[in-house]
């Protein structure tokens, strides 16, 4: 990509970043500012995207933690390589088993939605297979953050203080006692700028680093998580959390306008992404701020959202192809069900998200695109006595009707939200991208591709650019700077439109992109939240 082609057409709140050596993009400053580090001490981007990733769970554990889940989209060496860090439902689980509990869908919270956290175990199997650092000198930046603490950062505080008000009055059985104690140990959420500190959670890092993650599996830190669970009537045992292994896997891609846009297979929703770019790019987006461009584009994530929710699941138990859903055929099939008016596609209704997303790059062309996830903000609710560990609730997106793709069953994986994106030209790679925000997620990919391939824009002010989001049938969300004009134009099309009252549901990205000649790094950070860039 020829940095010259990308322009700033809109009043960006920061200036896109520029490097060469090294850059850390994510949505914590302290936790950007840790992937540097070890850069500096020698570390590749894999290295740095680990550390940043542990020290997301410290600095900003409204939306991550250890217990939770990763995939990872890592080029090296001319060759881009796709993680699965997602872990399944426990073995002993079973739709017939929550209905006996008198449960008729899968809750959102407590030991129940718990499935096998696998954020330990990618950080080992990217430290191990590409890594240049040990896990452990990579893990001390965010050991040093938990054990000395650090302030709250604004968007970070307001988050922390929503979820303990709606906490205090939903967590009132024992076994959410200990987020409390962990998360809120002044009866309070912390304040902005007040220090926050947990030396449980450092010495579980401590732990992870020395053993490269073998005790949270298979020995200490895995009893301590299976007794709890067996104290509370959870179903995750000793022998879910020994037999789970992380899956490298073949990203999926799609050609859009000559750039190849890559995502992790399902069970990852990445695939939505792509599908919706196979339906838009029959058509010619000549103008960004156009009626007929956001109509298209809307129409052509409702087809594809509808489809992605239909189908995907854990791979081994999809019942399409996914080469069939990225066929020129079936995008053209679904092209033709677009008209002048909004339509009606089958009504499901998205739930929020909790997710955090960096991406990093090196002098040597390493590049990595990483996401990980507690879900819903803070999981499940349940903490770990004294390891810091705040185990995630993915096993909510179950459903517990037997028929559905997405059923229920022992040892499967959900469908899962979190994904990473990669953009490459020619062989090249341009570089990581990525929006966090459950079903926000494909619906920011998309966009950014959109706003980066079709209209030019820079990394900065194609994250600054207003956003949309479709949410069920015809209605769709816009953002509070949306265009007014445009927003009426797109409700005479027949879309309900609503102007959300804040930007806080609308994804949270960062981008890193690499000029193939110079070697320049050239980043954009997301301004919905306490984004940084560091770099070097």
């Amino acid at each position: 990509m020829q940095f010259d082609h990308l322009n700033n057409p809109y009043s960006a709140q920061r200036h896109t970043t520029f490097g060469k050596n090294g850059m850390v993009a994510t949505s914590q400053p302290l936790a950007a500012q840790a992937g540097l580090d070890i850069l500096k001490k020698g570390g590749n981007a894999i290295d740095a995207a680990i550390a940043t990733a542990a020290a997301l769970t410290v600095v900003e554990p409204t939306s991550n933690g250890i217990g939770g889940d990763a995939f990872a989209l890592v080029w090296v060496n001319g060759e881009l390589h796709g993680l699965n860090g997602s872990g399944p439902a426990p073995k002993s689980i079973s739709i017939e088993k929550l209905k006996e509990q008198g449960l008729e869908k899968m809750p959102t919270h407590g030991v129940i939605p718990v499935t096998v956290p696998g954020v330990p175990a990618a950080w080992a199997a990217l430290s191990k297979r590409f890594g240049k650092l040990p896990l452990e000198e990579v893990l001390q930046p965010a050991i040093t953050l938990a054990e000395e603490g650090f302030p709250l950062s604004p968007i970070l505080g307001k988050f922390w203080n929503i979820a303990y008000e709606k906490f205090k009055k939903q967590f009132t059985s024992p076994e959410f006692d200990e987020w409390f104690k962990t998360f809120a140990p002044n009866d309070r959420a912390p304040e902005i700028g007040e220090l926050w500190s947990s030396k449980a959670h450092a010495e579980t890092l401590r732990e992870i680093g020395a053993t490269n993650a073998e005790s949270f599996y298979r020995g200490n830190l895995a009893e301590k998580i299976v007794s709890f669970m067996k104290e509370h009537n959870g179903y995750l045992s000793s022998e879910d959390l020994s037999e789970y292994k992380v899956e490298w896997v073949n990203p999926i891609s799609t050609n859009y306008r000559g750039y190849d846009v890559w995502e992790i297979p399902p069970n990852g929703q990445g695939l939505v992404a792509l599908m919706t770019l196979n339906i838009a790019k029959g058509f010619n987006f000549s103008t960004k701020d156009d009626v007929d461009t956001y109509h298209k584009q809307i129409e052509a994530m409702k087809l594809a959202f509808t489809d992605g929710k239909s189908f995907i699941t854990d791979s081994e138990h999809m019942d399409i192809n996914i080469d069939e859903l990225l066929s020129e055929e079936y995008a053209g099939s679904r092209r033709e069900l677009i008209c002048e008016k909004a339509i009606e596609p089958e009504n499901y209704t998205p739930p929020k998200g909790g997710t955090v997303y960096l991406a990093t790059a090196d002098g040597e062309g390493n590049m990595v695109s990483f996401i990980q996830s507690n879900y819903m903000g803070f999981g499940s609710g349940i903490v770990i006595p004294d390891t810091g560990i705040a185990l995630q609730n993915r096993g909510h997106d179950f459903t517990l009707n037997p028929e559905h793709s997405n059923a229920l069953k022992p040892g499967k994986r959900t469908y899962h939200t979190i994904i990473p994106g990669f953009l490459t030209k020619d062989g090249e790679a341009v570089g990581p991208f990525g929006v966090m925000g459950g079903y926000m997620q494909p619906q920011g990919h998309a966009q950014v591709v959109m706003n980066t391939v079709d209209f030019h824009l820079n990394p900065q002010s194609t994250l600054d650019a207003p956003r949309w989001q479709w949410m069920e049938g015809k209605k769709v969300v816009v953002e509070p700077h949306f265009p007014n004009h445009l927003a009426q134009a797109l409700a005479r099309k027949g879309h309900q439109i609503q102007v959300a009252t804040d930007c806080s549901s609308f994804g949270r990205g960062q981008i890193i992109w690499r000029n193939p000649k110079t070697g320049v790094l050239m980043g954009g950070t997301e301004s919905r939240t306490d984004g940084a860039i560091a770099v070097w």
